[in-house]
C-alpha cells in the first residue's frame, strides 16, 4: 500500500530483482479464468442486440450476458471460499504473480490480435509500420466465431477480476485487523455500485469511443487486463494497512460527489444513447435539439450535452476522486487513479474533437459554437 523505490546503496538491477516471477500455477489458473470468462460471454443467457453501423454499413450482433457472468462467478468464487476450497485472501496474498503473468499474456495476446487483423476488412487495412499497428491495433472487431474479442476483454476478464480484488483486499483487512473499515467499505461499495451499473447498463458500451473507433491492439488489450484491474484497486490495496477514521461530514461529503458524479455520468451516457437509438425520444421532457450534419449524423445540443461536449468526462472524475477521497491524504498512491484518468479524458476529448472535425468540417465548428465547453461547463 505505499509506493516502494530502491533504498540507499541498492542497485536497480538487484531491486528489480524482487519482482514477482510468473509462475506455472498461476499462469494455469489465469487461462482457466479467462476461458471460463469467455465461455460465460458466448453461452450465458442474455439478449442479442445489434451495434452502431460499421464503415461498410453493416452491423455486428452482440450477446448482453455481462450481468449473469457477473452475478454466477461472483456465486462460484463465494461457494468456493463458503467450502473452504479457496482462501477469501488470495488476491491480496499473492498478487505478485498473476500480474506477471497476465502482463506477459497481454503482450503475446496483442502479436495474435496483430496477425490476425491483416486479413481484415478493406476499411480495417493497418497503416504499414508494425509497432504502431501493433499498439494500437489493425482490427476495429476481431472475432473468434460469435466470441467478439473486444467487447469480451473490455469488460469480462478485467472488470470481473478487478470486483473479486476488491473483496480480496477487504478480506485481508478483516483478517488483519478485525474488522472493515469505513473508509474501505466506501471504496468498496462505491466500485461494486459502478461495476454493477455497468452491466445493468452494458449495452451502452456499443456506442462508447472504444468500440465505435478504436482498433482492438496492444493498447486496449493491456488497459483492460492488466491496467483496470491492477490499478483501479490501489485505494482498496492501500487501506488494507490503513485504517483511519473520516468524520461524518466528510463521509457525507464524499457520498454527495460519488451520487452526484454518478448521476450525471450515467445520464450523460443514458441519454445520448437513448437519441442514437432514437432520435425522436424527448431529452429533459423536450424535444431533443441536435445538428445535423452533411454526412447525415446528429450531433446532439441539449440535455447533459447542452452543458458541455463531454459531460460524462465530468461525471465520471468527480466518481473516480470519490475513489480516492476515503484513503485521506497520509500518500499519494491512492490519488494515482485521479491524476492518470483526468490525463486520458483531456487527452481523449482532443483526439475526439480532431477527429470530428476531420469528419464533419463546418458542421463540427457549428456544434462547438453551440456547446462552447468540452468537459466542465464554465471552467473548460
Amino acid at each position: 500500500g505505499e509506493l516502494v523505490f530502491p533504498s540507499n546503496g541498492v542497485a536497480w538491477l538487484q531491486f528489480w530483482s524482487h519482482v514477482s516471477p510468473p509462475t506455472w500455477k498461476a499462469a494455469c489458473l489465469y487461462g482457466v479464468w479467462f476461458l471460463a470468462q469467455a465461455a460465460l460471454q458466448v453461452w450465458a443467457p442474455g439478449p442479442r442486440v445489434q451495434g452502431m453501423e460499421l464503415p461498410d454499413g453493416s452491423r455486428l450482433d452482440y450477446r448482453m450476458n455481462g450481468m449473469f457472468s457477473f452475478l454466477f462467478t461472483l456465486g462460484v468464487v463465494a461457494s468456493l471460499v463458503a467450502l473452504g476450497w479457496l482462501d477469501a485472501t488470495v488476491l491480496y496474498d499473492q498478487l505478485g504473480p498473476p500480474l506477471s503473468v497476465v502482463n506477459i499474456f497481454t503482450f503475446a495476446f496483442a502479436g495474435f490480435l496483430y496477425f490476425w487483423g491483416l486479413k481484415g476488412a478493406d476499411w480495417e487495412q493497418p497503416t504499414g509500420r508494425p509497432f504502431y499497428d501493433y499498439f494500437m491495433g489493425t482490427a476495429l472487431n476481431p472475432r473468434i466465431g460469435s466470441l467478439d474479442l473486444k467487447l469480451f476483454c473490455e469488460a469480462r476478464p478485467g472488470m470481473v477480476f478487478w470486483m473479486l480484488m476488491n473483496l480480496s483486499m477487504a478480506a485481508k483487512q478483516y483478517e488483519l485487523h478485525g474488522m472493515v473499515t469505513l473508509p474501505m467499505l466506501l471504496v468498496v461499495g462505491f466500485q461494486s455500485f459502478y461495476l454493477i451499473d455497468y452491466f445493468i447498463h452494458e449495452e451502452a458500451v456499443l456506442t462508447t469511443w472504444d468500440i465505435k473507433h478504436e482498433k482492438f491492439g496492444w493498447m486496449l488489450c493491456w488497459g483492460d487486463l492488466v491496467w483496470l484491474p491492477f490499478t483501479y484497486t490501489l485505494q482498496a490495496q492501500y487501506l488494507v494497512n490503513h485504517t483511519h477514521e473520516l468524520p461524518g461530514w466528510g463521509v457525507t461529503a464524499i457520498v454527495a460527489l460519488n451520487l452526484i458524479g454518478y448521476a450525471i455520468f450515467r445520464g450523460a451516457n443514458i441519454q445520448k444513447h437513448r437519441f442514437r437509438r432514437n432520435p425522436a425520444r424527448l431529452v429533459w421532457g423536450r424535444p431533443a435539439e441536435y445538428i445535423q450534419t452533411a454526412k447525415g449524423s446528429l450531433l446532439l445540443t441539449s440535455g447533459w450535452w447542452g452543458l458541455s461536449r463531454h459531460m460524462n468526462y465530468f461525471g465520471d472524475l468527480m466518481i473516480a476522486l470519490s475513489w480516492c477521497l476515503p484513503a485521506a491524504f497520509g500518500s499519494p498512491l491512492p490519488y494515482f487513479h485521479i491524476v492518470y484518468f483526468t490525463i486520458l479524458l483531456l487527452h481523449r476529448e482532443k483526439r475526439d474533437d480532431a477527429m470530428c472535425l476531420a469528419k464533419y468540417g463546418k458542421d463540427w465548428l457549428r456544434y462547438r459554437a453551440r456547446v462552447p465547453w468540452r468537459i466542465v461547463p464554465g471552467l473548460y
